[in-house]
Order: structure tokens, then sequence, then C-alpha cells
């Protein structure tokens, strides 16, 4: 059984409270198509213009990332992806503020770029959520920084 596989269960059956999807209009400001969502729902978000979605039945986390990455990655467990997406470095991510030993990690990262948009996620049941995160978000990124100057001041 996989790392993911243990901390989700074999196959993402119900909604679960890492379900809060990033709102369409990042998508629209980066203009940009990615190869692959690595931490998708069932079925992938049709606004997120990705090629290919991985889902918890797929297992992101044992799979080898190819191209431009998007991650939206479970906060209950974040550290393992930021790993990862710093391994392969080709992406996005959006990530939460934390004071976990992974947000050290990544800010000293080799990342590229950081940019801070204001956040409302989107509900996979009721729309657009108030209040679902009570922390701020940020988009890092592996290249793509003139994308992310949309959003105002990058690091």
């Amino acid at each position: 059984m996989s790392y993911q596989q243990k901390l989700f269960g074999a196959q993402q059956e119900v909604l679960t409270s890492d379900d809060w999807y990033t709102p369409e209009w990042i998508f629209e400001t980066l203009g940009l198509k990615f190869d692959v969502d690595v931490a998708s729902p069932p079925g992938g978000v049709s606004w997120i213009p990705a090629t290919t979605y991985l889902t918890m039945a797929d297992d992101g986390l044992s799979v080898n990332w190819t191209g431009r990455v998007w991650m939206n990655p479970p906060y209950s467990n974040p550290k393992p992806w930021v790993i990862k997406f710093l391994e392969h470095g080709d992406g996005i991510a959006l990530l939460p503020t934390s004071n976990g030993a992974w947000h050290q990690i990544l800010w000293e990262s080799e990342a590229d770029w950081v940019a801070l948009p204001p956040m409302r996620f989107q509900s996979p049941t009721k729309g657009l959520a108030k209040g679902t995160i009570p922390t701020r978000c940020w988009l890092v990124g592996m290249g793509y920084k003139d994308e992310l100057s949309r959003f105002g001041k990058v690091r």
C-alpha cells in the first residue's frame, strides 16, 4: 500500500477537508497550460488547464511527474508534496503559509518566485467559499516569473 493510500484510503469516495479547489481566476491570470495536475479530485476540475490529472487513486507522490505541473496539495500534509515539487523543478504550487518545517524548506529553496494572491477557494459543492482557509496562501513557482508578476510583487 502506498504512502498516499495509507494517508487517505485506497480511493477517494467522499469529499474530505482537503477538497477545496483553486478558483478559476488564478488560471485565467496565469494564462498557462499545465502538463499535469498532481493532486486532483477524481475527474479533474473543469477550469484547471491540465492535460493529465493525478488523483488519490493514482498516488501522485509515487508517480513520476513530467513537464509543467500544477500543485494544490492536501493541506493536511503538504511536506512530501513540497519536497517532490522542489525536486521536480518545473511548475507552480499553491500552498498555505505555515510554521511547519516544510515551510522553511520551501522558503530557503531555489524556487524562482513567490506571490501572495488574495484567495477564496472554490468549494466542490457550494461555489466560492468564504473563510475556508484561516491563513494566507501563496503561489510558488519554478520558472514562469513573468506570469506570476501579474499577481503583483514577486520575490
